[in-house]
């Protein structure tokens, strides 16, 4: 599933659109995560302005050139989902569901899980957004707001760092990395945490995201930028991934348990279990 580096990277590789004009607009499956909008070839004639992207999901803001805007999607990739540009001219691939199409190169929408969706945002799906945590790249992200959130919790701490209502867009990869990088079992209660554990994965957390988007995402299994290209953090992954095979710090095989219906590596040696409450 794209987690946050892979769709900023996504993000990122769309800015040649901005400022194009949108010709066409095709949807050939509608049936997403939620049905596409019936209304989408609206954007037929507006340009792509900006880019951004909250947690998950990217905002695409279109209107007329000169800045005033008319429609913003929300665009989500799901499980399985990629949006990638290519010459209109380029044969169709099975589960490209929707087609866009600007003044120089198409964007197309793939997601053979559907899990994914395309949406206007606006006052039904503002709820999307309107109650996720803060971004954990940003300063509102931080130790004290970390410690704040952890104190009366006995949730496991990689359930509490992968909550959208914690921080967004720590997903399982990012958040097993993690909590290995500062030697905190991921089945730890999160109050168990100390201060000084708080600010160490706190700093991780910022600085595994980060190392994420400049290596252009991990591409797993079938993950492509919208230029068509891997990412390349998957090449550094310590722990995910990596179950029986021998830690890179201690050489004690690589164990996993389910959390919360998700695989979870950690190293026995390094990760110890060892604050019980």
């Amino acid at each position: 599933m794209p987690e946050l580096p892979e769709v900023e990277t996504t993000k990122n590789s769309l800015a040649p659109l901005i400022g194009q004009k949108v010709t066409t607009v095709v949807v050939h499956q509608s049936s997403l995560r939620w049905p596409v909008p019936n209304d989408l070839d609206q954007l037929q004639g507006q340009t792509l302005l900006r880019l951004e992207r909250r947690a998950k999901y990217i905002l695409a803001y279109f209107g007329q050139a000169g800045g005033v805007e008319q429609n913003i999607a929300l665009l989500h990739l799901g499980m399985s989902g990629s949006l990638t540009l290519v010459e209109p001219e380029r044969d169709l691939r099975k589960h490209d569901h929707v087609l866009i199409s600007f003044e120089h190169i198409q964007l197309r929408y793939h997601d053979p899980r559907r899990f994914g969706s395309i949406l206007w945002l606006n006052d039904n799906t503002q709820t999307l957004l309107s109650k996720l945590a803060p971004e954990p790249l940003t300063d509102d992200f931080n130790t004290d707001y970390l410690w704040q959130k952890i104190q009366n919790k006995t949730a496991a701490i990689k359930t509490v760092i992968m909550d959208n209502h914690i921080v967004v867009g720590v997903g399982n990869i990012y958040a097993t990395e993690a909590l290995f990088h500062t030697h905190i079992h991921p089945l730890r209660p999160a109050k168990s945490l100390t201060l000084a554990e708080v600010t160490a994965l706190t700093d991780e957390i910022k600085r595994i995201l980060a190392a994420a988007i400049a290596l252009g995402g991990s591409t797993l299994k079938d993950y492509v930028n919208g230029l068509g290209e891997n990412g390349y953090f998957q090449q550094t992954l310590d722990v995910y991934g990596r179950a029986k095979e021998p830690c890179h710090r201690c050489s004690t095989l690589i164990e996993t348990i389910r959390i919360g219906q998700r695989a979870s590596a950690f190293c026995p040696d390094c990760q110890k279990f060892d604050n019980p409450i």
